[in-house]
């Protein structure tokens, strides 16, 4: 099974990457651009064909190593 766990900063938590890749786009003549949030995707291969079980240990994962869920927020997704 595919899965697929996103980490994105919170919405109040400042980004400070997102903005410097905005100056970026800006800069390169990139227009409508009206800001950008940065994060990571993890792609990860699951074993077994439970969905739930699978699902369970994803978030457990996130919340162990993956974010950190005091400025992170994840969503977890399962093909």
């Amino acid at each position: 099974m595919k899965a697929r766990v996103t980490v994105t900063l919170k919405p109040s938590i400042l980004d400070p990457q997102g903005k410097a890749i905005e100056g970026a786009l800006k800069s390169l003549g990139v227009g409508g651009i009206a800001s950008v949030r940065q994060g990571k995707i993890f792609e990860i291969e699951v074993e077994g064909g439970d969905k739930a079980k699978a699902e369970a240990a994803l978030k457990q994962a996130a919340d162990k190593l993956l974010a950190n869920t005091v400025i992170e927020n994840y969503r977890v997704e399962i093909e």
